[in-house]
């Protein structure tokens, strides 16, 4: 009898097998349908804060990896053939519309409130849908300046030689933008622009934090287009940093999310999307000192993304060119 139950159970183990091989059997043990899978670029107490809410509110768990805009987009990309992640947040819209034109993205034609986007922070086959963003910002140690630059070209003054940082375009999404969209509208001249500050000593530090904090402990004075959110946040816990708008104009980071080609969750998926753009998340996005998407929703004592003198960047040409803007940039300031 025991021979006889161990040949059974031989016998069904390799049915189990050869089954689990077999189109369309993996789909049983693919996927929980109360979780959804999310890749988000920050910042890590709004994610939090949203993935938490909207978990209350639906009853759907959500698996999170909270990293930067450029590791997220190397983990996409190795995992293309086999998504991990339903959703992916990210700190570049370029870096988006790179993922859509890769035919990476699965197009979302329902999401509610997408209609009250700003101009332009929503695709339009519906392939990503910007529910925050940063502006770019001249960000100062308010002890070490008592009279901060007005505008970008301020910055090329000895009186900020090697007291300046910017973050990597490689790690820091934002910033990417920033130098991209710079680019973009200035041609040449921003390229002149980045030597001279390079010249004048600013050094290249990291991602956003890494920028920043040289800044609040007084190593360094200035982040040369550092994100207002974080600013904002260390200002409120009492660290001595502020910022200016330039008065020529900055770029606006939109912060696009979108559903992933291939989500095993997509009705998952599709739920966190429509959560995102809800009249609950884009307060906690106020909450958390960044712009809302929707322009319907004014941020209380805050600026709206209407109300800071932005540059009317290309995106689609900003994402042609990104990658070797990036490596121009890091070039030039290794």
């Amino acid at each position: 009898m025991l021979k006889l139950n161990k040949k059974i159970i031989s016998s069904l183990l390799l049915i189990c097998t050869a089954l689990s091989f077999m189109p369309g059997c993996s789909k049983v043990t693919a996927s929980n349908p109360k979780e959804v899978v999310i890749y988000s670029a920050g910042p890590d107490n709004l994610i939090k804060k949203i993935t938490k809410n909207f978990t209350k509110k639906t009853g759907i768990k959500v698996k999170l990896f909270n990293s930067t805009t450029g590791k997220i987009m190397s983990k996409l990309k190795a995992e293309k053939s086999n998504p991990e992640a339903d959703v992916a947040i990210l700190a570049s819209l370029s870096s988006a519309i790179g993922l859509k034109k890769d035919g990476m993205t699965e197009p979302y034609s329902n999401a509610k409130n997408a209609d009250k986007l700003f101009g332009g922070w929503k695709d339009k086959d519906n392939n990503y849908f910007a529910y925050s963003g940063s502006a770019l910002a001249i960000v100062y140690n308010t002890k070490l300046v008592k009279n901060p630059p007005k505008d970008w070209d301020d910055l090329t003054s000895t009186t900020y030689r090697n007291k300046i940082n910017i973050s990597d375009p490689s790690q820091s999404g934002s910033c990417l933008d920033f130098i991209s969209g710079y680019a973009n509208i200035n041609g040449e001249k921003a390229w002149k622009y980045f030597k001279t500050i390079k010249n004048n000593g600013a050094e290249m530090a990291g991602a956003n934090n890494e920028a920043l904090t040289p800044v609040i402990t007084g190593e360094k004075s200035i982040v040369l287009a550092g994100v207002d959110y974080m600013t904002y946040q260390k200002k409120n816990k009492g660290e001595p940093v502020d910022l200016i708008y330039p008065s020529s104009g900055t770029v606006i980071s939109p912060r696009p999310a979108l559903i992933l080609k291939g989500s095993k969750d997509k009705e998952n998926a599709e739920k966190f999307i429509d959560y995102l753009l809800s009249d609950e998340a884009q307060k906690t996005v106020s909450d958390e000192y960044l712009l809302p998407g929707r322009k319907d929703i004014a941020p209380e004592g805050k600026p709206t993304a209407n109300d800071i003198k932005s540059l009317n960047v290309d995106w689609q040409w900003t994402a042609k060119n990104n990658k070797a803007i990036s490596n121009k940039f890091i070039e030039m300031f290794k």
